[in-house]
């Protein structure tokens, strides 16, 4: 078992960045596969990216490609979540999950099996 804790949302505006943070206890998160995902007010969970074990493969839907960038640090025990030109639809609480299946669909929450409890991600016009 794995617990997952996020930290790094908050209050921007348009254009600015953010980075989160997903700290991992318990099981060794390089065990997990890991996925980040969002949540707006009214809205159906949605995946934002997700990364191997080791960090060799990421993707990412193409609501947020090539201004999102996952990355893992195993030694640290940690998973990042790097945002860059945020826009107001990005206004969600950002989780991040964990999976043991590699062979899964990594863009269902259905397919994880830890959570975290969110953090609050705020972007203003």
């Amino acid at each position: 078992q794995v617990q997952l804790v996020e930290s790094g949302g908050g209050l921007v505006q348009t254009g600015d960045s953010l980075r989160l943070s997903c700290a991992a206890s318990g099981r060794t998160a390089s065990s997990y596969f890991m996925g980040w995902f969002r949540q707006a007010p009214g809205k159906e969970r949605e995946f934002v990216a997700a990364i191997s074990l080791r960090g060799e493969t990421t993707d990412y839907p193409d609501s947020v490609k090539g201004r999102f960038t996952i990355s893992r640090d195993n030694a640290k025990n940690t998973v990042y979540l790097q945002l860059n030109r945020l826009k107001p639809k990005d206004t969600a609480v950002y989780f991040c999950a964990a999976r043991l299946a590699a062979n899964a669909n990594y863009y269902s929450s259905l397919s994880y099996d830890y959570w975290g409890q969110g953090t609050q991600v705020t972007v203003s016009s």
